[in-house]
């Protein structure tokens, strides 16, 4: 059986609830303005070839329309990424070791678009945040693997815009800042660009 007009349906709910989830209330942009249907084919990423020149992947001489799938050693699967007409095409999915669902996201022709979210092994949403032709815009949230939040980023067109505001696993709010046309305005002057060891913060180059 081939599928996935349901794919499409996710793909433009994905895109909705993202354009909920914004503070700014702009046009849901038409992503998508035909039905695709993705072949129910599965065959080994390792079997795909990209063409850099093209961004498009082939299988066999052929662009590929199906499933590219990747196993981890003891056979449970590892990714699953959707193709049609050679490009990537709606939902993604990566899985630990342990079956725990990764990530997960949406692409159209090879554009990242939609809800992207990521989990940690235990379970627990990582980090939750839309994209608009590639490029992450509105609210992004990151969680530690306790669920407690670690920050929260306004993004347009993948840059910092407005609030920025990022945690400590204790609670202690430690970066509060204003990013606008540029410049910032508040705690810190740099982007939330940083990890954590034992509380402390590391700055990390962009």
């Amino acid at each position: 059986m081939r599928t996935i007009q349901l794919l499409l349906l996710l793909l433009v709910l994905s895109i909705f609830s993202c354009e909920n989830a914004k503070e700014s209330k702009r046009e849901t942009p038409a992503v998508v303005e035909e039905i695709v249907e993705i072949p129910n084919i599965e065959v080994p990423k390792s079997e795909t070839i990209l063409n850099g020149n093209e961004g498009n992947w082939y299988y066999k001489g052929q662009l590929f329309n199906g499933f590219a799938i990747q196993c981890y050693p003891n056979g449970a699967l590892k990714q699953k990424i959707g193709f049609y007409n050679g490009k990537k095409m709606g939902v993604t999915k990566l899985w630990f070791p342990n079956g725990v669902l990764k990530v997960e996201s949406h692409y159209h022709e090879n554009k990242l678009v939609g809800s992207y979210r990521s989990w940690w092994e235990n379970g627990i949403l990582a980090a939750e945040v839309c994209y608009e032709n590639g490029k992450p815009s509105g609210l992004e949230k990151n969680w530690y693997n306790t669920g407690q939040l670690s920050k929260k980023r306004n993004l347009v067109d993948g840059k910092e815009e407005g609030l920025q505001q990022a945690w400590l696993q204790n609670g202690t709010l430690y970066v509060n800042y204003e990013a606008k046309n540029g410049r910032i305005f508040g705690m810190r002057r740099a982007n939330l660009c940083y990890q954590l060891a034992d509380e402390k913060v590391i700055i990390t180059k962009d």
